[in-house]
């Protein structure tokens, strides 16, 4: 076993606890912030899967993915300022 396959391992936990977050989660707050944490979980997990297999076209799915969820953030953000007013 690979220092890699612990590192995806550990990603694998986290994005299974954030989508129990996900599922649970007595505000909205707390489902968006869960949601980020999944996707980053998933580009970390791509992310370490194109240094395993030397791949390095994943890493431009990387870069779009973070922009996007990035962008998700800041709509999240605003939608639940929206809602608090």
């Amino acid at each position: 076993m690979t220092p890699l396959d612990l590192m995806l391992g550990a990603l694998g936990v986290a994005f299974g606890l954030a989508m129990v977050r996900v599922l649970r989660g007595p505000t909205i707050a707390d489902r968006a912030l869960a949601g980020d944490v999944a996707l980053y979980a998933v580009i970390g997990s791509v992310a370490l899967l194109a240094l395993r297999q030397d791949a390095p076209q994943f890493l431009d799915v990387v870069l779009v993915a973070t922009v996007l969820g990035f962008l998700a953030s800041v709509a999240f953000s605003l939608l639940i300022g929206r809602e608090r007013r």
